[in-house]
């Protein structure tokens, strides 16, 4: 039996403390064991949410591995003297998961987006992973209301593609209803929530410099490229939830 992974405890949110290589090498190690799994990436929005809405908290508390995708995070914790290693983002892990995977010509399964965004995340996939195999692609609509009908008609397409991986990406919260709605239907993979990916992979949407990503701006980036989605998301409930997320990890330390 492998020993339990670290974890560290948030705000009242247990987060993993790994690294990305870690996590891959065990969801890895998972596979190779014949068992799937929930992999849950928060960022400072999804903190928020995590903090404030129980119902929200109790859901991604079932998930296998919870890391940290936002550098507030990293801060702090950082400042309740219980730091984590490094950020672990959804952004990443799409590709670091789908060339572990490739190695054991292992199978991904692409759900969510657009179909000509996904489709062309699948044809980035498969031209840096040859030995990678795409067993399946799904982008019809799916509500916020998420029915049986709909859990049911995924669940046989996953038992018929057989992944390994399944990248899910609805956006939150609705790609976290839905995965833990799907493993009751298909539990052989690693499912995660990747949000905008997609775009990023296909190159729809222009991540951030690495030097933003470093530094914790990522976000000014992306409020640049569409500030009337995320002028709310980002100005008014984010950077002031930050701020007593930072004040609140510096008291506990105390």
């Amino acid at each position: 039996m492998r020993p339990p992974l670290p974890t560290i405890d948030l705000c009242g949110v247990t987060l993993h403390a790994i690294t990305e290589q870690q996590c891959v090498a065990h969801v890895m190690c998972a596979l190779d064991d014949g068992h799937g799994g929930w992999i849950v990436t928060p960022n400072l929005d999804h903190m928020r949410r995590l903090v404030r809405n129980d119902d929200f908290r109790e859901l991604c508390a079932q998930a296998d591995v919870v890391v940290a995708d936002g550098m507030p995070l990293l801060w702090a914790s950082r400042a309740q003297k219980t730091p984590l290693p490094e950020r672990v983002a959804g952004s990443n892990l799409i590709s670091s998961l789908s060339a572990a995977v490739a190695q054991r010509r292992g199978r991904v399964f692409l759900l969510g987006g657009d179909a000509s965004t996904a489709e062309d995340a699948a044809r980035v996939l498969a031209r840096r992973h040859p030995e990678l195999i795409v067993c399946g692609l799904e982008s019809s609509y799916i509500g916020a209301d998420i029915d049986a009908e709909t859990v049911a008609r995924l669940g046989r397409r996953l038992r018929w593609s057989r992944p390994d991986l399944v990248f899910v990406a609805l956006g939150s919260p609705k790609q976290e209803r839905l995965i833990q709605a799907l493993r009751a239907e298909y539990d052989a993979a690693w499912m995660i929530g990747i949000g905008i990916s997609f775009s990023f992979l296909a190159g729809r949407v222009k991540r951030a410099p690495r030097w933003m990503q470093k530094l914790g701006l990522e976000w000014v980036h992306r409020l640049s490229q569409e500030p009337r989605r995320l002028a709310k998301r980002y100005l008014i409930d984010g950077i002031p939830f930050g701020v007593r997320l930072l004040v609140t990890s510096a008291a506990r330390r105390n």
